[in-house]
């Protein structure tokens, strides 16, 4: 049967981190919005990232000064407006010289295509206080500082002996991305119910003034919106290809991380992310990640996003890259507990090097023609650190042809559980005890889930008081009546949406064949599925986490 229009002022096409920040920002306007995602929100390029909130101080080197402005800011306002999962993350960069490199990022920032080979102290020193000057605004942690080669290798004793000094400052790490884009999607249904988010909606076509999808359910949606955004990432081109308006806007590059089980490096680390060159000048990071040590990342050009995983070479590099930096700790494969890659939907470029392609963001617009009624904007480039200023931007073209005001910034505008989020240790300390009177939940319980969900926390500790608390058996601190909750109140349509995106159970590694099964059990009551779609769901899941993300079957 097919459905009556609704004329709704924006469809968004794509729920990663750009379009939900754009859904957020347009709802809060009082706009009437539709966003559609083919898969979960955020599984996409949105689900990939090195899991950093950074300023990108490598940015310096090619002279995109205003982008490391908008991204420090934009790091210290997420800060601010997502405590419950974005936090400081001290950084130490180990430095191999004293002088070398400066006539290359000269070079660099004339326009050559050659990123520094190496650099140096002098060089390192220059770029840090530029990068404290940028993120000064709204300022939320201490300055840079450089260490002795001595006070290094005290701090961080498995580092090589190679280094003559190493230099120290702050960024933010975010600690469930993914949940994050789902957040903001449902901050705005809050402010305006009119609107919807839907996920798993296939494409059933577009004549020029009504586009049709049909929801997970089978129901079929038909849209005529005023103005079109595609969000889509990596496949932005074949979106606007499928709208009739046929574009070459993306020239991705792949992004690949692991993560390992081990210990030893984890207290190396000591909460810190080490962010150095690799033998071959490229960059890489690692850092403490929920426990695991996540390593990344590659740059490779791509543009394949629904094939995409971590190769045996890209692993290969990452153990060599670990060895030379940290020669006091072994490394090997069978540390592995996961591994994921993304395609980054950088701007359509002819670099040669793709580690210098720009991050910065666009949105060309391409004008109604034709039988084609609305315009479309695509949502080009950008970084997830920046969602929100891209947002902002790409919200005000929207709102000035709609012949709409801005009712509200979301420059200080909590996000999701960071909404009543406690702000020191004495409003924490309350709001712990406060729940855990009112849910019936142990103090350390109430602690555990404010730290994992924020706020939010209050709605699934007073769900677990309704229900026999039974641990996973393999990562006791998550419940089945957690589980159940998730699947019952976040748009749950799959199995891998809750273990791999509203939880961060599979990238941590700590996902047992035997959780697994009784996490299907959960979905399943909660969902309806019947003993046959319980099985389809669970073997979906085992071979996408086996065969794209390298996950140990314990």
């Amino acid at each position: 049967m097919t459905a009556s229009p609704q004329d709704i002022d924006v469809l968004i096409i794509g729920a990663g981190i750009n379009g939900a920040g754009l859904f957020r920002d347009l709802c809060e306007q009082g706009l009437r919005v539709v966003i559609v995602d083919k898969a979960d929100f955020g599984s996409g390029t949105s689900a990939a990232p090195s899991r950093l909130i950074h300023g990108g101080i490598k940015y310096l080197e090619t002279g995109e000064f205003r982008l490391v402005a908008q991204s420090t800011l934009e790091r210290n306002l997420l800060l601010r407006n997502a405590p419950h999962c974005v936090t400081p993350l001290p950084t130490v960069i180990p430095i191999f010289s004293w002088l070398k490199g400066i006539p290359a990022a000269l070079r660099t920032l004339a326009g050559s295509t050659t990123a520094p080979r190496s650099r140096g102290a002098v060089l390192m020193k220059i770029g840090l206080a530029l990068y404290d000057f940028y993120g000064a605004r709204q300022r939320v942690m201490p300055r840079h500082a450089l260490w002795s080669k001595k006070r290094a290798l005290g701090e961080i004793a498995p580092l090589t002996p190679r280094i003559v000094a190493a230099g120290t400052y702050f960024d933010a790490k975010v600690s469930h991305p993914e949940r994050l884009v789902l957040e903001l999607l449902q901050d705005g249904i809050k402010a305006s119910p009119g609107s919807q988010a839907i996920n798993y909606a296939e494409l059933l076509g577009a004549d020029g003034t009504t586009v049709r999808y049909r929801k997970p359910d089978g129901v079929e949606l038909a849209l005529k919106p005023r103005i079109v955004v595609n969000a889509a990432g990596p496949w932005i081109d074949r979106v606007n290809e499928a709208l009739g308006a046929p574009s070459k806007l993306i020239g991705g590059t792949k992004g690949s991380h692991i993560l390992l089980d081990h210990p030893d490096l984890i207290r190396a680390l000591n909460g810190r992310m080490i962010y150095f060159e690799a033998d071959d000048g490229r960059i890489c990071l690692v850092f403490d990640y929920l426990g695991r040590a996540l390593v990344g990342s590659t740059d490779i050009r791509d543009s394949d996003p629904d094939t995409v995983r971590c190769e045996d070479d890209e692993i290969d590099y990452f153990l060599q890259s670990l060895r030379s930096l940290l020669p006091g700790l072994s490394f090997d494969r069978s540390q592995i507990v996961y591994a994921y890659s993304g395609i980054r939907p950088l701007p359509a470029s002819d670099a040669a090097n793709p580690g210098l392609i720009s991050r910065d963001h666009s949105a060309p617009v391409a004008e109604a023609e034709g039988a084609r009624s609305w315009p479309i904007i695509s949502l080009v480039g950008g970084k997830w650190t920046t969602f929100r200023g891209f947002a902002e931007e790409v919200a005000e073209i929207v709102l000035k042809r709609l012949d709409k005001p801005r009712r509200t910034s979301t420059a200080k505008l909590a996000i999701g559980g960071g909404h009543g989020f406690p702000e020191d240790s004495a409003t924490r300390a309350r709001w712990i005890e406060e729940t855990a009177r009112k849910t019936g939940a142990a103090p350390e319980r109430a602690e555990a889930l404010l730290d994992r969900y924020g706020t939010t926390a209050r709605s699934i500790l007073a769900h677990e008081a309704k229900q026999l608390v039974v641990p996973l058996a393999d990562a006791p601190d998550f419940t089945l009546a957690e589980l159940d909750w998730i699947a019952r109140n976040e748009a749950v349509v799959h199995l891998e949406d809750i273990v791999m995106r509203r939880t961060a159970l599979a990238i941590t590694g700590r996902l047992s064949h035997r959780d697994l099964g009784r996490i299907a059990d959960v979905v399943a009551s909660a969902l309806g599925w019947d003993a046959a779609r319980r099985e389809v769901e669970l073997k979906a899941t085992q071979a996408t986490l086996t065969e794209r993300h390298r996950l140990r079957q314990q």
